[in-house]
């Protein structure tokens, strides 16, 4: 078996010596055999291993356990264990899966409950009904108008009150927050609508601004997501190949 540097190694897979380092020290990669002056050696096995590392943390996906999830895959593929690690990476691609399905159905909540505004009843309700009324938290509701997702109406006596606009707005929103979509990405396609009731709800909700500082996942949440399964497919070949070189 081919042996290499910290610095060879580093080069092949074009990142800097001490991310080496550091994935030898988080368990994403085999402990290096060190020679008589300290300098670790390398196999093939560590090249392999750290390209299925890059691989899975190219997206990073966070909600419901799916990142703790892709780190234990590479903990164990590092120990060896590649049938394991298959599992595991499997599972990971079904729950990626499964989070894909849930941001459509949520996009298509929202088309359904835009079609139907007309039908709902008159409101007008205190912040502690509304919160009832949605189920969600009184914090929840503070967190998404100090957000810019709803503004809200004040009595003459300075009380809040929800109408039955800002209901069916809170219902899209809590439908799109349930997926795991974005306050960013949920208030970029809210400003769409007002200017555009016709506007494609899903590629607003992927598509940020130009002028986005920072874009995470949840800012183009189904493009990421299908990012990250073709990435769970390419883990999967990797420890299969893995699996052949190294068992």
């Amino acid at each position: 078996m081919n042996t290499y540097r910290t610095s060879e190694v580093a080069q092949a897979i074009g990142i800097h010596p001490n991310t080496v380092r550091k994935y030898e020290e988080l368990g994403l990669i085999p402990k290096a055999r060190r020679k008589s002056n300290g300098y670790r050696v390398f196999t093939d096995f560590h090249i392999e291993q750290l390209r299925l590392a890059r691989i899975a943390f190219q997206i990073e996906v966070l909600q419901n356990g799916l990142r703790k999830k892709i780190v234990e895959t590479v903990k164990i593929s590092a120990r060896g264990d590649f049938d394991k690690a298959l599992c595991f990476a499997k599972e990971y691609k079904n729950q990626i899966q499964k989070e894909q399905k849930n941001a459509e159905e949520a996009i298509h909540i929202v088309k359904q409950i835009l079609s139907g505004r007309a039908a709902e009843q008159s409101l007008c309700l205190k912040r502690r009904e509304a919160s009832d009324y949605l189920g969600i938290s009184m914090d929840t509701l503070r967190n998404w108008e100090l957000n810019g997702l709803l503004r809200v109406k004040r009595k003459q006596n300075g009380y809040r009150f929800y109408t039955s606009d800002d209901v069916e707005r809170l219902k899209l929103i809590r439908s799109l927050r349930c997926a795991n979509y974005s306050l960013e990405a949920i208030l970029r396609m809210l400003n769409a609508l007002e200017h555009n009731p016709h506007t494609n709800i899903e590629q607003i909700l992927n598509t940020p601004k130009e002028d986005t500082d920072i874009i995470s996942v949840c800012d183009r949440l189904i493009v990421s997501l299908q990012a990250a399964e073709k990435n769970a497919e390419k883990m999967m070949t990797i420890l299969a190949d893995m699996k052949k070189k190294f068992s």
